[in-house]
């Protein structure tokens, strides 16, 4: 995948149903689909197509965090450290 398919990535996965969102400023994730139980199946499968079309992304999570945020989709984390 290259920065320029970023957002049609993202805008393809929200289109499933599936929620994807930022975390932080740094990375993202798939949340837990909360659909009929009759359409999980056919929206992971598009999800999964979604994924493999667009290839290796790892390189581009930031940039992937920074469109989600640019559309409301994030969730803020408190860092704390454990002593």
């Amino acid at each position: 995948m290259t920065e320029d398919q970023v957002a049609e990535f993202v805008d393809a996965v929200i289109a499933t149903g599936c929620p994807i969102c930022a975390v932080g400023h740094e990375l993202y994730v798939f949340a837990e689909i909360d659909l009929p139980p009759e359409d999980i199946d056919r929206v992971s499968a598009e999800v999964h197509e979604i994924c493999t079309a667009y290839g290796e992304r790892d390189h581009l999570r930031r940039e992937i965090a920074t469109y989600l945020r640019s559309l409301g989709r994030y969730v803020e984390c408190e860092v704390s450290t454990v002593h």
